[in-house]
Parts: C-alpha cells; structure tokens; sequence
C-alpha cells in the first residue's frame, strides 16, 4: 500500500488531503498516472510537467522507483521572491 499525500494548490483541486493506495505500481509516474485518470480535477491537478514528487520526503523525479509503504506526495512547483 502506498500513502499519496497532496500539498497547495493540488490538494486544493482534488479535494483531499491523502489517500491509500493499492496496487502494482512501479514508479511515481505511473501512480500519478493512475490518479490522473479519474479526469476532471485530477487529471488538471496532476498533469505532466507541472507537478513536482517527493518520495518518503525526499524530492525526486518522476521516473523514480516506488516500493510498498512509500508516502509520495504530489506538490505544483514552488516559486517565491
């Protein structure tokens, strides 16, 4: 089981703060993927390319393994000045 975690804008756009998730899934791609799917605000909120992944807090590609027990959290690129 995996633990998805959304941060900003978005939590704001899914509507939850985490989730569990089961199933066979390699990367982080292709939980963001799975989730992506659903459409509507979900497939707004994660879409490639404007989307950032942390695995068991640690920031990483998309493209990065993920193993049973993992927490991912899925953030928008944060700029500041």
């Amino acid at each position: 089981m995996l633990k998805i975690l959304f941060f900003a804008q978005t939590r704001e756009l899914v509507g939850v703060e985490q989730l569990e998730l089961e199933g066979d899934f390699s990367t982080a791609e292709s939980v963001r993927e799975h989730l992506a799917m659903q459409g509507g605000k979900w497939a707004l909120a994660l879409a490639k390319g404007k989307l950032l992944v942390a695995i068991n807090q640690t920031l990483c590609p998309l493209e990065s393994a993920v193993k049973s027990g993992d927490e991912i959290a899925f953030f928008p690129p944060v700029t500041g000045g």
